[in-house]
């Protein structure tokens, strides 16, 4: 599939039917025209011909290539040329208000034949596009809004209300500008976040430096970056020191220091020494890439909210269309009245057969939302994920590397014989095993009584149970209960041992033949905001907080009682937190929130997968929202951005559709006017665009930044 940017789409109802045709063209059925980002996804296979004939009738068209990359390079003038749209629409109604006054005044006055023909230039001048696109219609039996109001406007003024059509005429001009204006300040605000992409590099290759378009560059080139610039793509430090605004990647300002060996990606930004950089990915495969190209995607998917609405809009239209005739012609046939009145109120009828507020309801409101939880290190694939965020009953969390930090440490010790921290160091000294570092680490640092020349002799890994040695013919065991020979074991290191395991440590215990030396309690650190998002979560109205974990029960609830999580399942196979989770959807909506790392099944099998992983191609990869930090601060901030989306939309529905209704229940008492039903549409458009668009401005609270 490939994306087309397309230029003229200035109504979501139109952009709809644009698409239906689109997927009747052979090698067109897969095709997407999206009215929010005003691209065109489709097969390469398609025939661009026959789609430029297809959007020209609504005065659209595709960019090319060269066309793209010439509007690009000259920005300034496309900006101006929107600024020259917007002053050429207001001078526009204003001289058309001016003629709309003059004429009510000459009319008012006696000079009829004046007054309709100021009238008539006034309608033209704000209606002109409506009155040639709705002809062209006309002509091939396509009604939209276009068609409805240039019927309703020649029927005004064959009927004599030449003062209301021309105000019909100048209203639905403005709504027709208003409409656009607020979608393009959403495409404007996604766009801003788009162009943080690189586009040249400083590459060094023996010794000379170049510049570069990052296209050209490949792994393994060395790139200088000086302070202010972006780095291009995803590396590692290969010389100097700086520290990095990452921002781009993780939503965080905080700058991160950076030394030789630290990873870094592509499109953060050099605060200030001079680094050069050995580039391990193109900048295609990169973190940032992955992240612009899925946030460009998420818009182009329809929520289930969205695909209702288009469903119910192509059967709207032709319903008020009908409604229109019958309350032109039922009245005056079978009640006796008057013909007039009653094909006044059907012209009005018309006008609000558009259904493009109620179609607009939903996408802006979704783009908005995606923006900024995009802006702030959250990384939703879609709307309809962004839709199942806001509606979670209860979330599910890994523990270790999730609510933990995933690095156990020392945390409680009991000695028994003074030679206890030397012997275990010398023990846990040759491992890369986490448990090993953690001892090694943690001895070093509280035993100063060292003797170099003591060597351990036919050490050995015991299976599941931990090490077993020989240190100046004298025979040690290091490990768990099962490697300690039970006679050792007295009445008072039972009782210390069953302490440790009520408080949830890890035990390593170290022994010779013949007494026990001592005893290392570990744990796996608690990320300092674990338990405040824990109680933020409650207080967002989540049901039910869960912890799945592959640790043991003891472990497991001193975690889940320190952080106030309500249900807890430890000791579990990952097969087996797959059935918790089909469980636990089974009663609501769930999320499983894990590193992205080891908990992909999970991810993949629940509701909504949410990974956290500063960027990591897994966590990019495998879950629906990513939180693009390494804690798990920003979360609320998700769910609050989700529940406001979700908010706006059911207001934005109830008003598209309740100014409509209220318009349609005036028609019974034939109280419904031609300005209000145009007010009623125009009106509502406005209003679920500015709605929609509030979303985007600061929120009162936010997470860990």
């Amino acid at each position: 599939m490939k994306r087309y940017p397309v230029k003229g789409l200035d109504c979501a109802d139109c952009t709809l039917r644009l698409e239906t045709q689109i997927n009747r063209l052979e090698n067109g059925t897969d095709a997407k025209l999206n009215y929010t980002t005003s691209t065109l996804v489709a097969s390469e296979n398609l025939d661009l011909k026959a789609v430029e004939k297809i959007l020209a009738t609504e005065n659209a068209r595709l960019v090319t290539s060269v066309q793209n990359n010439q509007e690009e390079d000259h920005g300034d003038h496309e900006h101006n040329h929107e600024d020259g749209d917007t002053k050429m629409v207001i001078t526009k109604v204003i001289i058309s208000v001016i003629l709309l006054l003059i004429g009510i005044f000459v009319e008012d006055n006696g000079q009829t034949y004046f007054s309709l023909a100021l009238y008539f230039v006034a309608t033209v001048l704000s209606g002109w596009p409506t009155f040639k696109q709705g002809a062209k219609n006309l002509t091939r039996f396509t009604f939209n809004i276009d068609t409805l109001m240039t019927i309703a406007l020649i029927g005004a003024f064959a009927i004599g209300e030449y003062r209301e059509g021309t105000l019909v005429a100048i209203l639905f001009g403005v709504n027709e500008w208003l409409e656009g204006l607020g979608m393009m300040q959403a495409r404007k605000s996604m766009e801003s976040l788009l162009n943080v992409q690189p586009k040249f590099a400083m590459r060094v290759k023996n010794g000379i430096e170049e510049k570069v378009s990052i296209d050209q560059l490949a792994i393994g080139d060395v790139v200088k970056v000086i302070a202010g610039e972006q780095i291009p793509s995803d590396g590692i430090v290969l010389k100097g020191m700086s520290s990095v605004n990452e921002s781009a990647i993780t939503g965080e300002s905080v700058p991160v220091e950076k030394q030789i060996d630290a990873t870094v990606f592509g499109g953060s930004i050099n605060n200030d020494g001079t680094l050069f950089i050995t580039l391990t990915k193109a900048y295609q495969d990169s973190a940032l890439a992955k992240i612009l190209n899925l946030v460009y995607e998420a818009q182009e998917t329809k929520t289930q909210t969205e695909l209702f609405i288009n469903k119910f809009a192509k059967y709207y239209t032709p319903l008020i269309m009908l409604l229109a005739v019958l309350v032109m012609i039922v009245p005056p046939l079978f009640l006796g009245a008057e013909w007039m009145p009653w094909l006044y109120e059907g012209l009005a009828v018309l006008i609000i057969g558009c259904p493009c507020a109620l179609v607009l309801s939903s996408p802006i409101a979704l783009v908005a939302g995606i923006t900024k939880s995009a802006r702030i290190g959250i990384l939703i694939k879609g709307g309809n994920h962004l839709e199942t965020l806001g509606r979670l009953e209860t979330i599910a969390f890994d523990k270790t590397g999730t609510l933990t930090e995933g690095k156990l440490a020392v945390s409680d010790v009991k000695v028994y014989r003074p030679e206890f921290y030397q012997i275990s160091r010398l023990m846990e000294q040759e491992s890369m095993h986490p448990i090993a570092k953690a001892i090694v680490s943690y001895t070093l640092e509280n035993n100063s009584q060292e003797e170099d020349s003591l060597q351990v002799e036919e050490l050995v890994t015991v299976a599941g149970s931990g090490l077993a040695g020989k240190i100046k013919d004298t025979h040690y065991f290091l490990g768990n209960e099962r490697q300690i020979p039970e006679e050792l074991l007295t009445k008072e290191i039972k009782k210390d041992i069953e302490y440790f395991k009520e408080n949830g440590r890890t035990l390593v215990i170290t022994a010779s033949e013949t007494e026990v030396l001592g005893i290392f309690g570990l744990t796996d650190k608690i990320r300092s905001e674990s338990k405040e998002i824990i109680s933020d979560l409650h207080k967002l109205g989540m049901k039910k907080v869960v912890m799945l974990t592959g640790d043991h029960e003891k472990i497991a609830e001193s975690v889940a009682n320190e952080l106030g999580i309500d249900e807890v399942h430890s000791s579990l196979l990952p097969e087996q937190k797959l059935d918790l989770i089909d469980e636990l959807s089974t009663k609501g909506i769930t999320a499983m929130v894990g590193d992205g790392v080891n908990d992909s099944p999970a991810l993949v099998k629940s509701d909504l997968g949410i990974a956290m992983g500063k960027g990591t191609d897994s966590a990019i990869e495998v879950a629906d929202v990513v939180l693009m930090q390494d804690h798990l601060g920003r979360l609320p901030d998700a769910i609050r951005i989700a529940k406001l989306v979700k908010k706006i939309i059911r207001i934005n529905i109830s008003i598209a559709l309740g100014l409509k209704v209220i318009a349609l229940l005036l028609t019974i008492p034939g109280w419904l006017t031609l300005w209000f039903a145009i007010l009623a549409d125009m009106g509502a458009t406005i209003l679920v665009t500015l709605i929609s668009l509030t979303i985007l401005l600061p929120m009162r609270k936010l997470g860990k930044k």
